[in-house]
């Protein structure tokens, strides 16, 4: 009997508790790719290596005849430079955004005790 590369890395994913949106995040698909994928008996054995590299699973155990174990542990040791450089970058791009924030409340916060002291002075010179 023929495998159904779809059902098997489903079951894999679902076994293991990874979201299918964070795959699609991480595939950089829509959710709707990954259920077709499920669906079908056969598909590129570089779909199921990205696959596998996003969720850090070694699918060799699944698909010996495909891959090779040392072929997923290369990836994965690439894959862990390469992550902390995105890392780094990520935490880059989001303080950046934070201290923008940040600035942003700090003068809104100045503009309103600004506003509200002329209110109440404005109210106290009206009585």
């Amino acid at each position: 009997m023929d495998k159904h590369y779809g059902e098997i890395i489903e079951r894999t994913i679902r076994r293991n508790g990874y979201s299918i949106s964070e795959l699609a995040r991480l595939m950089k698909v829509n959710r709707r790719s990954i259920y077709n994928w499920f669906n079908q008996p056969k598909f590129k054995p570089d779909i199921i290596f990205k696959i596998g590299c996003a969720l850090k699973h070694d699918f060799s155990n699944e698909f010996p005849e495909l891959f090779s174990s040392e072929e997923f542990q290369n990836a994965f040791s690439n894959h862990k430079l390469l992550n902390s450089e995105l890392l780094f970058e990520e935490r880059q791009k989001i303080n950046y955004w934070k201290d923008k924030y940040i600035n942003l409340l700090e003068e809104y916060n100045q503009i309103l005790a600004v506003n509200s002291s002329q209110m109440k002075s404005m109210t106290f010179s009206a009585l």
